[in-house]
């Protein structure tokens, strides 16, 4: 082949748009506690995440609300009803399923600042990222970054749901609290650090209420309009339902993962969402149905319908949950 013609092709090549990446695949789950019903499976030898393993493999990045302090230090705070702390061997469960968890939550300081900082210890120790809290307020604050698929993506997390006092301070460790101005300035100071897509994950809303209050309505705007890209909230122990704005997907409430203690069929019912990223934003999102046993443990649902949406859409859809693979047929022996 002449000069002239390799010059071309090598041009070609050089101005050819680069081949689209694959979407990447994040996944959120609600509230994960492992105190109490699902602590004493794991006593056991048990594994509350068993059922759910495959589905939370197949996601590029996984991202949970961890609803207790995970330590051996601290005591439980006085005068608040229900305070969840789960044994350090719990970790085991969590280690390679979840890349980060939120701890901006209503629970997060049930045991005092040591438990809440041998936490955060633990998490880092096992590979996980914490996020939504820290040792200070400048740390609870700051993004979670995901780096995958030639995409950067911020996840920021808040808690507005008592008691205040978990709040992180200037030179003080607690939880992320949200207030209006500072999630804006977040998620445009996340935009303005490189962010792609911004997803603020929110502990929110009213419990076991099954429809978004005007609060959490009000809030999901505001933050689409300071530039996020899809909200995903939990707290209230049941689903809440979503819908579009702006072209972009808020989930009220993924309701619980893994969580004992309930007894209406509504509270023992969460949600696994999947969505689907490009540089555009969320090109396509669904969720996975989670039916918990007595012990906490969630189970999925095939067949069941629950809320997906594709980008482009004003309404939101309802898909059914997968039947479970099929194990693979075993090989027939041969003779040699």
């Amino acid at each position: 082949m002449r000069a002239p013609a390799m010059a071309l092709i090598a041009l070609l090549g050089a101005t050819l748009p680069p081949a689209q990446a694959e979407p990447l695949r994040l996944t959120f789950v609600g509230d994960v506690m492992l105190a109490d019903g699902p602590g004493r499976v794991i006593a056991r030898g048990g594994d509350p995440l068993e059922a759910f393993a495959p589905i939370l493999a197949e996601a590029d990045y996984v991202i949970g609300n961890l609803e207790c302090a995970l330590a051996a230090a601290g005591t439980p705070r006085p005068n608040k009803i229900f305070s969840f702390r789960a044994e350090p061997a719990a970790m085991a469960v969590l280690k390679g399923r979840f890349h980060a968890l939120g701890v901006a939550n209503n629970h997060s300081g049930d045991y005092g600042q040591e438990a809440f900082l041998e936490t955060l210890q633990r998490l880092r120790q096992a590979g996980i990222t914490p996020f939504g809290g820290g040792r200070n307020l400048a740390e609870a604050h700051a993004p979670l970054w995901i780096e995958a698929r030639g995409l950067r993506v911020a996840v920021l997390a808040y808690n507005e749901f008592k008691p205040r006092a978990f709040e992180a301070g200037p030179d003080w460790p607690g939880v992320a609290w949200s207030e209006d101005s500072q999630v804006v300035a977040d998620i445009r100071a996340a935009r303005a650090a490189g962010a792609d897509l911004v997803i603020p994950f929110m502990h929110w809303g009213w419990e076991r209420e099954p429809q978004p209050g005007e609060r959490q309505r009000q809030l999901a705007r505001l933050m689409i309009d300071a530039g996020a890209d899809a909200v995903v909230g939990g707290h209230p122990h049941v689903t809440q339902g979503a819908e579009h704005y702006r072209g972009k997907p808020i989930v009220y409430s993924l309701g619980n993962f893994v969580f004992d203690g309930f007894e209406s069929a509504e509270a023992r019912l969460g949600w696994v969402l999947h969505l689907k990223l490009e540089k555009s934003g969320v090109v396509a999102w669904e969720t996975r149905a989670a039916r918990i046993d007595a012990d906490g443990v969630p189970h999925p649902a095939p067949g069941l319908a629950t809320p997906c949406g594709w980008a482009g859409e004003d309404s939101v859809r309802e898909c059914l949950n997968p039947e479970p693979a099929a194990p693979p047929a075993p090989v027939a022996a041969t003779d040699q």
